[in-house]
């Protein structure tokens, strides 16, 4: 799935590289293609990253890292790594002139891990200031003049664009959900008991997670499975499906309302039937906890930067961490139990198999590049740590990309990926696909 090359509102047609699942079959037939797909994974970088400015730095010698008997499930297979996660050789600077601007000595494990499936890194894609507000330079390929959203702005873009299969992000709000939804890709949030954090520049310790973005929710299935070593395939007839508006916390916009409203009508033509989700109350005081958490523990971190590097620092994240100050450790560890109490019953009263469906974000990614828009409708989910799919297919009709939302309880990501590929085989099909742009 590619949106082409795009400069403001006209559209130019591009191939996008081959998808995860085609490489797969290709390397298992003849294991020398994995390199030729590295080698032209970092030529479609490289000429569409003027207009995209997707990446902090590209590795030109990636194809030469392939070794001659490529082994591993995701052989011929290149990623972007946000700049927030440590590759040994590089430097990561989270977005910001006050990190060391030194070569890291060590990997990340999540990085190692995709390195032991045989998958080769590509760079460093771009990072708002921190994962928080800031924008990064990166434009959307769906709409250069709208935002990309953030923070794994550069690796949604990378994705959307078609210049490579699959880039990691980082999420402690909506820092993959929102970025995936704006450009139109796949994006996978991990359960945060899924990850290890080794090796990670994240904000908040209790809220971060590790996201996956793809051309295809098929692609994540096949990436994810993967990364955490089990199989992900289950018949759909195991899922159900309850339906959350988003409009209890935020004003939805009906382009947005109506994907929801077309999404639960292609799936019960299919036979899913969906029922609406009425723990509202709770998803409320998610909402309200969620930053409370993420500027107290941002603070803990980030806050002597206050002090060190007054004049660094972004409006925006300076706010977070004199937020973050004002708050007590009562008001802290108040939002926190609020927190694992609404975990304890969501556990108790969904029961397994259960898949929430609900808008990724607001509307489309809005105009202007001084925002990355509003994550308010990931926080509550990002707060339980749940498993988060954002499916791609939807349109507004200016043919901007409308992210629907799937979540899950942590050990549901099957059903989660079942109901994910047929909604977007039956969005994609009801939309037009990309012929409507």
């Amino acid at each position: 799935m590619s949106y082409g090359e795009l400069r403001g509102n006209e559209t130019v047609k591009s191939t996008p590289v081959p998808s995860i699942a085609e490489r797969v079959t290709a390397v298992q037939a003849d294991a020398a293609k994995a390199q030729r797909f590295i080698a032209d994974d970092l030529a479609a970088v490289q000429a569409r990253e003027e207009e995209l400015q997707a990446w902090v730095l590209i590795d030109e010698s990636a194809p030469d890292s392939v070794s001659a008997s490529p082994d591993g499930p995701l052989a011929g297979v290149s990623f972007g790594v946000k700049d927030l996660i440590d590759v040994a050789g590089m430097p990561t600077r989270s977005g910001s002139p006050t990190t060391d601007s030194a070569n890291k000595s060590s990997t990340a494990a999540c990085v190692e891990r995709f390195e032991s499936l045989g998958a080769i890194v590509l760079g460093k894609t771009t990072t708002t200031e921190f994962g928080f507000f800031k924008p990064s330079k990166t434009r959307n390929p769906a709409n250069t003049e709208h935002t990309p959203g953030g923070s794994s702005s550069g690796s949604a873009a990378a994705v959307a664009a078609g210049t490579v299969p699959l880039a990691l992000g980082t999420q402690t709000a909506g820092s993959v959900t929102r970025p995936a939804a704006y450009c139109g890709t796949a994006g996978f949030v991990l359960a945060r008991k899924d990850v290890d954090p080794t090796g990670v520049d994240g904000m908040a310790k209790s809220l971060d997670s590790l996201g996956l973005l793809t051309q295809t929710t098929e692609d994540l299935r096949i990436a994810t499975s993967a990364f955490l070593g089990r199989d992900l395939s289950t018949e759909i007839s195991h899922a159900t499906v309850l339906t959350w508006p988003g409009s209890d916390v935020a004003d939805i916009a009906s382009p947005m309302s109506g994907a929801i409203g077309t999404a639960t009508d292609q799936l019960a033509a299919f036979g899913v039937v969906s029922s609406p989700f009425d723990l509202l109350d709770h998803v409320a005081t998610l909402v309200q906890d969620h930053p409370i958490i993420m500027a107290y523990e941002a603070h803990q971190k980030h806050g002597h930067l206050l002090n060190d590097f007054p004049e660094e620092i972004s409006p925006q994240f300076r706010t977070l961490l004199t937020t973050g100050r004002g708050i007590n450790n009562q008001q802290y560890w108040n939002a926190l139990s609020r927190t694992r109490r609404t975990d304890e019953l969501f556990k108790a009263q969904l029961k397994p198999g259960t898949v929430i469906l609900g808008p990724a974000a607001q509307d489309s990614a809005p105009y202007g590049l001084e925002s990355t828009g509003d994550p308010v409708l990931s926080r509550p989910w990002q707060a339980l740590g749940y498993p988060a799919l954002t499916v791609p297919g939807a349109r507004n009709e200016s043919g901007l990309p409308l992210g629907l939302q799937l979540i899950s309880l942590p050990g549901d990501e099957a059903e989660l990926f079942a109901i994910g590929q047929l909604l977007e085989q039956k969005l994609i099909e009801y939309y037009g696909g990309n012929e409507s742009l």
